[in-house]
């Protein structure tokens, strides 16, 4: 239970020191909006698996033919959290 406070006190100082034009839906969904992407070691980086949704994403960087997540939150939540 400690474990999960320590994760909801990060994830909101993320968040305080962020804008999120989704309103920080993966948040607030409690992790089950989250957009699909796997970790992309190379990049130390998640690598998006949805390219439509990685187009229209102002947290997505296009490199070559892939997207590559920039947003802090959804990186925390898959390297801490591992979703």
């Amino acid at each position: 239970m400690e474990q999960n406070n320590i994760y909801k006190k990060e994830l909101e100082e993320i968040i305080g020191r962020m804008q999120c034009p989704k309103d920080f839906k993966c948040y607030t969904s409690e992790l089950k909006s989250l957009c699909k992407a796997k970790k992309f070691d190379a990049f130390e980086s998640l690598m998006c698996l949805n390219d439509e949704d990685a187009q229209e994403c102002l947290f997505s960087v296009r490199y070559a033919y892939t997207y590559f997540c920039q947003c802090p939150l959804r990186n925390y939540i898959a390297e801490k959290i591992g979703k």
